[in-house]
Order: structure tokens, then C-alpha cells, then sequence
């Protein structure tokens, strides 16, 4: 398929694994220019490694920058130059039943997943807009409809994303730039298996019957 993103940049969080990492690489099939994004230096060129083994003619820009700061968001956007397509892709999650979860954590995870999305869509918005084309998307969560009761926090956090994305959307009616949010349910990432075992050690059960009771 080709989704005419020849010649086009597309910066995407949180993209040395997982989810961010999936869509760098078909960004990258698509011929779109990447810049990869990651807290950890050494996750970043293992990243950037098998990108080009993956993509032989893929066009990689690495970037090393903690989003969940306003200093590495001012950082990346300024490193990633001009981008036509921005994946505010970045977030993290941690399962703590709601009477434990202190004022640190809700802020933790406010400033990954909420505050990185906006603080870089401020940043490169006003570029799309002048160039009349762009596509700006959030990787929310189907938590941020659902959210579970173990994870009030990062539930609400999926569900401001879904907030934001349709406020700037609406802010760029009438121009070529899109905004969009896409909510995926749970994927078999290296991090999910992370999760599923430790939920399995947690609970003292077999991780098959943690990943089952997860999905339950």
C-alpha cells in the first residue's frame, strides 16, 4: 500500500519498542523520514539498528530526550525539525489499586502521557498550519473509555488525551491538518509480557492464568 508519505518526516514517542517502535517501522516502509525518540541511549541505537535491518532504505534520526520533562519536549521538537507527522505515541502504565495510588504517580503519568502530547503539538503545530498539511495523532487507550480499577490513573490519562485531540482538531478545521486519536486495547509487547509477569508473581499463579484473568 501506498499511503503517499514519500518525502514526508514523522517524529513518534516512545518508539524504541512496542507499539511506537511498530509504527516507526511502517512509517519508515512508507518512506517517510523517522525520527526515533527514547529516554535510554543504548534501547535508542538498538532501535535505529534494527530499523535499518528491518528497512534497508529507511531515513532515521535519532533523538534522545525524556518527554515526560518540558526540557526534553523543547529539546525534541527542536532536534526533529520540521515534522509533517507527529505520533504522540509515548506513555507508561502501572496497575495500583486506587487507595494507593499517591499524588506522585497521577503526576508521573500526567506528565508522560498527557503533557508530552501537548507540549509537542503546541511546539510543531503552528509549522503544519503554515505548510497547510499535517497529521498529528494520540495513541490513547480503549482504558480511556474503560478504564480499569486497578489503573484510575492511567485511565484518566487516556481519556484526556481523547479530550485534547478533539480540541486541537477542532482548532484546525478548514486547514489541511488532521488530528486524530486511536485507542488500541492491550498488544503483546515486551512490555505487556513485563506486566503479565509481574502480575503472575504478584498473585502467585501461572503467567498464562494472569494474562487470561487480564483479559477477563
Amino acid at each position: 500500500m501506498d499511503l503517499k508519505l514519500r518525502g514526508t518526516r514523522a517524529l513518534v514517542t516512545g518508539s524504541t519498542a512496542g507499539i511506537g517502535w511498530a509504527i516507526a517501522r511502517e512509517l519508515a516502509a512508507e518512506g517517510a523520514q523517522v525520527v526515533l525518540n527514547g529516554r535510554d541511549a543504548w534501547r535508542l541505537t538498538q532501535a535505529v539498528e534494527r530499523l535499518y535491518a528491518e528497512v534497508r532504505s529507511a531515513e532515521v534520526v535519532a533523538v534522545q530526550a525524556d518527554v515526560g520533562t518540558a526540557e526534553g519536549c523543547e529539546h525534541l521538537a527542536e532536534a526533529a525539525g520540521d515534522v509533517d507527522i507527529l505520533v504522540n505515541n509515548c506513555g507508561i502504565y502501572e496497575a495500583i489499586p486506587f487507595e494507593a495510588i499517591a499524588d506522585a504517580h497521577w503526576q508521573r503519568l500526567f506528565d508522560v502521557n498527557v503533557m508530552s502530547g501537548v507540549r509537542l503539538t503546541r511546539a510543531l503545530l503552528p509549522a503544519m498550519k503554515a505548510r497547510n498539511w499535517g497529521r498529528v495523532v494520540f495513541v490513547s487507550s480503549e482504558s480511556g473509555v474503560c478504564p480499569p480499577a486497578d489503573m484510575a490513573h492511567y485511565g484518566m490519562t487516556k481519556s484526556a488525551q481523547l479530550s485534547v485531540s478533539r480540541a486541537v482538531a477542532e482548532g484546525c478545521a478548514g486547514t489541511g491538518v488532521t488530528v486524530n486519536a486511536v485507542l488500541p486495547g492491550p498488544a503483546r509487547t515486551a512490555g505487556a509480557i513485563a506486566f503479565v509477569e509481574r502480575l503472575a508473581r504478584e498473585t502467585g499463579c501461572a503467567v498464562a492464568a494472569a494474562e487470561q484473568a487480564f483479559f477477563r
